[in-house]
């Protein structure tokens, strides 16, 4: 049996390989891990294809093709199960999109995958091998990564990425927030993995600098705090995600210091309590972002602070507030985006009943177009604000100025901000989806015939 496995591409990686080299990527966990599942007396011939970094082959052969399918890739996904289908092939899409969209994309393959694939990828493969396979496998209410794999890492090239020494100890959050798909498309439980089995992970890779790609690696404190202990004596450099629920724990963010973090990315998303009630993150409101930035300066640890634009309560101004505060509180490496409904979530059923969808081509839902109405000004007034933001913020100048107040200079943080400047400078260069671009489907995105929406 031969199995193919492909990321399909999305808009940024268009045009000459994307904003960025190839080599400034890190490597995803997605394909590798399934790949780590596959049951190894099925005797299965694998590939594995990023199409950021290379191409699929016009004589691509497979058994099974497999797609990994996000909202920003579902139409480049769409189209490319379209070709492989006319020629035969057996294809099957799971990923996020796939299990808020279900409806809509099972016109275009054989198999679904509704949900994590931990349980059901494995039993489709012996289904598949026996000829009784079925249409459609969801998550079962029992799942869990007590039992994990370690991802066949070693199937892609250390060349095409930074580093290939990403991890994940947990998965899924506790939050609600309302423009997350994470909770409507996997509820709000938190699932973790066995502490000693990440730290043999770590030990297996033995790189010295990590990254963790958990949605909120500190939703458990407990657990959290027993993970970073348990890391201190791999004399590691980490960076991660996290909300800033543990903003007022200081034995947590002491842990997180002592076990090697460098570098967090925080969603902010907004200086405004209005705001942040708006999409039910309000529990960001009980903490004093000053306090907790300098918090973390003092510890060492840099700063990559993520803001929304577009939020209900949002105006002209709030541009430049952001920018003010961003640069009076030296956030290390600001990152900014413009809200995005992604399909299924509350915020895009709440904006779709209010008629404010602009437009359904899923490929602009790249939270770097606006594809809404806003509520206090227009959406060509959102776009355009948040370049500015980008480009001001990212300004020689204003790079010296965050990085003196945040008074943890690192060389990495000199080269990502330049890294930054380019992408901020170049968002109409390599996001520039044409809004009027007519779909190669059968049926036009946000048309199909199948009655959920």
């Amino acid at each position: 049996m031969k199995i193919v496995l492909i990321s399909p591409k999305g808009p940024l990686y268009r045009y000459r390989g994307g904003v960025f080299k190839k080599s400034l990527r890190y490597q995803p966990l997605t394909l590798t891990t399934l790949a780590a599942l596959i049951p190894e007396e099925l005797g299965v011939e694998l590939v594995l294809i990023d199409e950021s970094i290379q191409p699929i082959p016009d004589d691509l052969e497979a058994d099974i093709i497999g797609m990994t399918v996000i909202t920003g890739t579902a139409k480049r996904s769409y189209e490319l199960a379209i070709q492989f289908r006319s020629r035969g092939k057996f294809v099957v899409l799971g990923g996020p999109h796939i299990t808020l969209m279900p409806w809509e994309a099972r016109a275009f393959a054989d198999v679904l995958f509704v949900g994590y694939a931990e349980q059901t990828w494995p039993q489709f493969l012996y289904d598949f091998a026996q000829g009784k396979h079925q249409k459609l496998y969801e998550q079962s209410q029992s799942f869990n990564l007590d039992n994990p794999v370690f991802p066949k890492r070693e199937l892609f090239s250390k060349s095409h990425f930074l580093t290939q020494a990403v991890f994940e100890a947990t998965r899924s959050c506790i939050h609600h927030c309302e423009f997350c798909v994470v909770p409507s498309a996997w509820g709000s439980k938190q699932y973790q993995k066995p502490i000693d089995f990440v730290i043999e992970d770590i030990k297996r890779v033995g790189e010295k600098r990590i990254i963790f790609v958990d949605l909120n690696l500190v939703a458990n404190k407990r657990y959290a705090k027993e993970l970073f202990t348990r890391m201190i004596p791999l004399n590691v450099q980490w960076f991660g995600l996290s909300t800033v629920v543990g903003a007022n724990d200081d034995e947590l963010l002491e842990l997180m210091a002592r076990s090697g973090c460098k570098g967090l990315l925080l969603g902010l998303e907004s200086i405004s309590d209005e705001s942040l009630k708006d999409v039910k993150k309000q529990f960001n409101s009980s903490v004093n972002y000053r306090t907790l930035i300098d918090k973390l300066h003092r510890l060492k640890i840099s700063i990559q602070g993520c803001f929304v634009f577009g939020l209900e309560h949002d105006t002209l101004e709030t541009f430049d507030e952001t920018i003010d505060f961003v640069l009076d509180t030296g956030i290390d490496l600001p990152r900014f985006a413009i809200l995005t409904p992604f399909p299924g979530t509350p915020l895009y059923q709440s904006l779709e009943s209010q008629g404010r969808i602009l437009t359904k081509n899923w490929e602009l839902y790249d939270v770097q177009h606006a594809v809404f109405q806003p509520n206090n000004m227009t959406a060509q007034e959102l776009s355009a604000g948040h370049q500015r933001v980008w480009k001001e913020v990212y300004s020689y100048a204003s790079i010296a100025k965050r990085l003196y107040r945040a008074k943890n200079f690192q060389p990495l943080a000199l080269t990502s901000n330049l890294g930054y400047r380019f992408y901020g400078n170049h968002l109409d260069t390599y996001y520039n989806c044409d809004w009027q671009v007519e779909s190669l489907l059968p049926n036009p995105m946000g048309q199909f015939p199948q009655g959920k929406n």
